[in-house]
């Protein structure tokens, strides 16, 4: 039974539209959860042969309470005492049966394709991950110039997701030319307009 199936779904939509990464909400037992979807890169090691995506759960008020799952279209693939002691789930002599109850109440949240239309907590979610898969500076998030890579390298998907969520219009921009990064600062005094950016970058 693939209780998951929309994984599947939602994996093929995010390749398809150039996404690293996904975001939903999902809530149990009166708790919030951000649930981030992260594809497998290339460079990247699955934990599990059987993963076909990696799930990262962040409980709403405070991101830094996470738990990190390879998923694929039947199961977390994760223990049971994992499951448990994160959701607060407590310990029964039925306790695959509660499991499998907790699936089947997750499986409602997760969507099937990609929905652009993000809260500001889903998107704070998302971009601190871009930036923490980027090697960068959570903190980041004011865009103040844009830059050619060295011998016209192509930017990292985890910089093209960031400037789509923080950056659409001046993204759009520059959407045909993959070999610019975006460059961002902790700081919001260098936050350049789009206008600025641009003639910046023209004048090099």
């Amino acid at each position: 039974m693939n209780i998951f199936e929309n994984f599947k779904l939602l994996k093929a939509d995010m390749e398809e539209k150039g996404w690293a990464i996904e975001a939903f909400s999902f809530k149990y037992k009166k708790v919030d959860y951000v649930v981030l979807v992260k594809l497998y890169q290339s460079n990247e090691v699955k934990e599990s042969r059987y993963a076909l995506l990696r799930v990262e759960f962040l409980k709403t008020h405070d991101f830094n309470d996470s738990l990190v799952v390879p998923a694929n279209v039947r199961e977390l693939l994760a223990d049971a005492q994992t499951l448990r002691e994160y959701f607060g789930i407590e310990w029964s002599e039925n306790l695959g049966e509660i499991l499998r109850q907790f699936s089947e109440h997750f499986a409602q949240f997760i969507p099937g394709k990609v929905d652009l239309s993000k809260s500001n907590t889903l998107k704070r979610a998302m971009i601190k991950s871009l930036s923490e898969s980027d090697s960068e500076d959570p903190c980041k998030i004011y865009c103040y110039a844009i830059r050619r890579n060295p011998d016209n390298g192509k930017r990292s998907i985890f910089n093209d997701n960031k400037s789509r969520l923080l950056r659409p219009k001046l993204y759009g921009k520059m959407l045909g030319d993959h070999t610019v990064s975006f460059c961002y600062s902790s700081s919001s005094d260098r936050e350049k307009t789009d206008a600025e950016v641009i003639k910046n970058f023209t004048k090099k």
